[in-house]
């Protein structure tokens, strides 16, 4: 029997030669970092990849593959950043389904590492090895990549990989002990087949979106979903500039009160992207970025979309 894992990823040509033939030739690396835009491909890949190291031609190959896409295999850890709640860690999705306001975008801890250390410390079991996946591996605070490291160091009987945007974001040193697998954003007919293909089709019909995105079709059903949780009303005030001081703090009292962090580092891409195409003006783009800046370096929000629509208010009214 003969199973192509890659079959579900569209146009990532060079990562799914590169992984295939590492374990053809039987030469996989400790450890991977897969490197390249959110929303193309990445963490698919990544479990298309490890049904391929965990396939044995006398196990059910589908029963095989569930497993891995719930994460339920005894020899795979899938690790997400996460936000600490009353004593929990919460994943993004975990918090969203409790409605956690969330203040802070998710990180990677180091209590998380060390529950790596200690999942490798055991042998696989129905596998030939151990994997560990860490997503946003560009979260982690430098206390967790540092403990990382070591175990980067001597992995054992195991393969990690790392999902990054860029090797730029994560610590040099643990890029150095990485093999690098590059993905891309899409053409406009491949992010065209992704959304059909995972029945997304009505994002088509909203050019904002998809132009939002860039190319990466998981991004843009993030970004369709993100969009739907913001009043219409809201949206149609804020893609405007504010009419006065008044009107600048009213509205970044709104924006602080109805959207938590991630919908509002959402709102700043949309902003930017809804400005340059009203009126190409670079200092607009310039104070959105210095919003997203702010807004990640845990400043308070509401006084941030103060000094940001104000700010925007200064500008337009100039104009």
């Amino acid at each position: 029997m003969t199973v192509d894992t890659f079959a579900p990823i569209v146009g990532q040509k060079q990562a799914v030669e590169l992984l295939t033939q590492a374990v053809r030739q039987n030469r996989v690396a400790p450890a991977y970092m897969f490197v390249g835009p959110d929303g193309v491909g990445r963490s698919l890949a990544a479990k298309c990849f490890i049904e391929l190291l965990f396939f044995d031609q006398q196990r059910d190959f589908h029963i095989l593959q569930n497993r891995v896409r719930q994460g339920n295999h005894p020899s795979l850890l899938w690790v997400e950043p996460t936000y600490q709640y009353q004593g929990q860690r919460l994943t993004a999705a975990e918090a969203a389904e409790k409605g956690v306001k969330r203040k802070a975008p998710p990180i990677i801890r180091l209590e998380q590492i060390r529950g790596i250390t200690e999942f490798l410390g055991r042998p696989p079991l129905e596998a030939p090895r151990n994997v560990v996946v860490l997503e946003q591996a560009e979260t982690m605070a430098e206390a967790a990549a540092n403990a990382l490291l070591k175990t980067l160091e001597e992995p054992g009987q195991a393969t990690l990989i790392l999902i990054a945007p860029s090797p730029e974001s994560v610590l040099p040193t643990l890029v150095s002990r990485c093999q690098r697998i590059p993905f891309y954003r899409l053409d406009v007919g491949s992010v065209a087949q992704v959304l059909t293909q995972t029945g997304n089709e009505e994002i088509l019909q909203h050019p904002a979106v998809l132009s939002l995105a860039a190319g990466s079709p998981g991004s843009a059903i993030a970004s369709y979903q993100q969009l739907q949780t913001i009043s219409p009303e809201l949206l149609q005030q804020v893609t405007k500039a504010p009419t006065s001081y008044r009107n600048a703090l009213e509205l970044a009292k709104k924006i602080d009160k109805d959207l938590d962090t991630e919908a509002q580092l959402w709102l700043v891409d949309y902003l930017q992207q809804s400005y340059w195409q009203q009126s190409y003006e670079p200092n607009v783009i310039k104070e959105l970025e210095k919003t997203r800046k702010n807004l990640l370096c845990y400043a308070q929000p509401r006084l941030v979309w103060e000094c940001t629509l104000m700010a925007l208010f200064e500008i337009c009214r100039r104009y």
